[in-house]
C-alpha cells in the first residue's frame, strides 16, 4: 500500500471513529428527549470548531476531513438543537 493510500486509510478510519462517537448520545436524546446534564457552551463551541474543519477540509480537498466534520456537524446541530429545545 502506498504512502499516501496508508494515510488516507488511517485518516478515514479515525474520522469514523469520532464520527460515530455521536451518535449513541443522539440516539439516547432523542428516545429520552432529556439534555439537561448536557453543556450548551461546551456543544456549541464545539459545533464552532466542526464547522471550521469542515471549512479546512474543503478548503484542502480532504475527503475524510470533510466527511467526518460534515456529519459530525450535522450530529452535533442536532444535539444543540434538542438541549436548546428541551432546556
Amino acid at each position: 500500500m502506498a504512502e499516501k493510500e496508508m494515510i488516507n486509510l488511517i485518516g478515514s478510519i479515525a474520522a469514523f471513529c469520532t464520527t460515530v462517537s455521536f451518535l449513541p448520545q443522539v440516539v439516547r436524546i432523542h428516545r429520552t428527549k432529556r439534555t439537561h446534564d448536557l453543556s450548551l457552551p461546551m456543544y456549541a463551541i464545539f459545533s464552532c470548531g466542526v464547522l471550521l474543519w469542515l471549512c479546512y477540509g474543503l478548503m484542502t480537498m480532504s475527503v475524510p476531513i470533510i466527511t467526518a466534520n460534515a456529519i459530525a456537524f450535522i450530529l452535533s446541530i442536532y444535539i444543540l438543537a434538542m438541549k436548546v429545545k428541551y432546556k
